[in-house]
């Protein structure tokens, strides 16, 4: 059965929006090119689109153009504005952005250990309040939040796990009590780093991979056939609880330790160095782990920095192993501030030792993006969403 004229006029007008949003700005005549749609057709949508706001014009696609053709259409940016939350059992970063992604204005804020919930909330939310005030966004139409943690499949909400603050969940309930009519939607930050560096990053050229993060905790995130999956309870990747040898102990339902995480985290990689009597500039601006693996990366001839290097990569390279032994999927990201302070250096010292230990080829690749990849993938899952409710649902 035909579709409608109205139901083909959505259709089409879904189609130029993807396009816009995935090309950038586009002239009608260029419209025409990627749609396959006629002439007139292109000309009503646009001028439909433009009607309704989505739409205006930015530019001109060259003096060899003349006339409506010549006019280069984009996506109006300050349609909405979204804000992005990477939130760390140590503290919160927010970034605003508008609709195309351009980051307005962004500050973080450290929350100590000793703070109590409902205070640690409220620096949280009173954070994005300022951010957003200093975006000029007088309303913040989706909010991306990155958090350590399980997502629970059916409501799309932070689990309550004993291992993170309880702000963490107040934080969820907090936002969109002070922010009526903006939607907040929550994601592991293993798996918006995935979705990061898929799209900016490292795995730019692959539909499955796993991105192994590498920082305070360990986890990992699984895209495959460019779909992240995320487990029947939302769990997949927790390989924090990988039982590994090397660690003395199992670990439990309720705690990582004797897990992979005691051979990854960021603990067990300050207590390796200290083995070596390596330290690290405190004054640096990353995580004192990543710090330790840059100092040796930087100077991998110093025979403390080796050793450190190649006993990290015999730990890292069984939970890597045991990643391609089940998945097998080609491509292994070691994300993270860790991931990204070991750099080229780390990823192949990795990689030799995974060819020893497995059948299944796959390389091992370095983060591009680091940390800063959960509040990329925080921005660039506020605007999908965003975008999905302004412009509908995308065309398969």
């Amino acid at each position: 059965m035909p579709a409608s004229p109205s139901t083909a006029r959505a259709i089409n007008d879904r189609l130029a929006l993807r396009l816009l949003q995935k090309e950038g700005p586009l002239a009608a005549w260029q419209l025409k090119q990627l749609t396959g749609l006629s002439r007139p057709t292109v000309a009503d949508l646009v001028e439909r689109l433009t009607a309704a706001g989505l739409i205006t014009v930015v530019g001109e696609s060259g003096e060899q153009r003349r006339g409506p053709n010549a006019k280069v259409y984009g996506i109006v940016a300050g349609l909405a504005h979204l804000a992005a939350l990477d939130v760390r059992t140590e503290g919160v970063s927010v970034v605003v952005a508008d609709l195309l992604g351009e980051v307005l204005a962004e500050a973080s804020v450290p929350i100590g250990g000793d703070t109590g919930t409902g205070p640690a909330v409220e620096q949280a939310v009173a954070l994005v309040e300022r951010v957003a005030k200093e975006a000029g966004a007088e309303q913040l139409h989706t909010v991306g939040i990155g958090a350590p943690g399980l997502i629970d499949p059916a409501t799309g909400e932070l689990r309550d796990t004993g291992g993170l603050p309880v702000w963490h969940r107040r934080l969820v309930a907090a936002l969109q009590e002070r922010l009526p009519g903006t939607r907040v939607i929550v994601e592991n930050e293993t798996n918006l780093a995935a979705l990061a560096e898929q799209r900016d990053g490292a795995a730019r050229d692959r539909d499955t991979f796993v991105l192994l993060w590498l920082g305070h905790g360990t986890g990992a995130a699984v895209v495959l056939d460019g779909i992240l999956r995320r487990g029947a309870s939302g769990g997949t990747g927790e390989i924090g609880f990988l039982p590994v040898p090397g660690t003395g102990q199992l670990p439990s339902a309720t705690d990582c330790a004797g897990g992979f995480h005691s051979l990854a985290g960021a603990a067990a990689i300050a207590r390796l160095a200290g083995k070596q009597d390596m330290v690290a500039d405190a004054a640096t601006h990353e995580p004192y782990a990543a710090a330790l693996v840059r100092a040796a990366v930087t100077a991998p001839g110093a025979p403390a920095h080796a050793r450190f290097l190649d006993t990290l990569a015999d730990r890292l390279a069984i939970g890597v192993a045991s990643v391609v032994a089940v998945l097998d999927p080609g491509c292994v990201v070691l994300g993270g501030e860790v991931g990204r302070a070991g750099g080229d250096v780390l990823a192949t010292l990795v990689e030799v030792r995974l060819a020893r230990m497995s059948p299944l080829p796959a390389q091992v690749r370095a983060s591009a993006l680091g940390g800063g990849a959960v509040l990329r993938g925080a921005l660039l899952t506020a605007r999908e969403g965003a975008q999905e409710v302004l412009f509908g649902a995308p065309v398969r």
